[in-house]
């Protein structure tokens, strides 16, 4: 069987012009329209992988990225899940990539906050899942709802809602298998001990126990 390789090289400014100018795209017919085709042609794939070059005079690849994501319940232990426009097959829990300068606890925060309208109490870590095929490792954490409307977030999610996940099957509405394992680790766990600090002189910033 013949493996043929298709690569496809862009350059940007900076990374923020990356993701302004991926957001736009996401937003666009054209895209979606393109996204539907690559799935009727999915069989014909082996891999896809996406890798970040820096211009810095000596060529590498960079660092991994690192993403957050968060099982978040309201009162009645119903889940928060989300739509995003740029992955609109399955639903899944809310987040996206760290921001430089932020904690891991500010960075999930904020994700929640931008992708839905909720505020959230942040209890801990549930897990950490590392995809090899595009070096992101997404932390995943477990909270509560505390305050806020559910609405939508124009150019990332296109639906949000509350779901008991008791009166539907999970594969249902969350169709990719690393978003339901992270649903079914998170959903039984009590999450773990997270620490924000500064070395050199050691400083802790903040410390989330269960």
């Amino acid at each position: 069987m013949t493996r043929d390789e298709i690569t496809s090289i862009w350059e940007y400014d900076s990374y923020e012009a990356y993701d302004r100018i991926t957001e736009n795209v996401y937003a666009s017919d054209l895209y979606h329209m393109a996204a539907q085709r690559q799935q009727e042609i999915t069989p014909l794939f082996d891999q896809v992988k996406e890798d970040f070059i820096e211009s810095t005079g000596d060529y590498h690849f960079t660092k991994h990225i690192v993403s957050v994501s968060a099982y978040i319940t309201n009162e009645k232990g119903e889940l928060l899940l989300v739509k995003n426009e740029h992955r609109n097959d399955t639903y899944e829990m809310p987040g996206g990539r760290m921001e430089k300068g932020e904690s891991l606890e500010e960075a999930i925060r904020r994700e929640i906050y931008e992708e839905t309208g909720v505020r959230a109490h942040i209890d801990g870590i549930t897990g950490v899942y590392h995809n090899m095929s595009q070096g992101i490792v997404c932390i995943v954490f477990k909270g509560r709802y505390v305050s806020g409307h559910l609405k939508i977030c124009p150019g990332e999610t296109e639906e949000v809602m509350f779901q008991d996940l008791s009166e539907v099957e999970l594969t249902d509405l969350v169709t990719r298998d690393q978003f339901i394992t992270r649903i079914n680790d998170a959903r039984d766990s009590r999450g773990t001990t997270v620490e924000s600090y500064y070395v050199r002189p050691y400083e802790l910033l903040h410390r989330m126990e269960r």
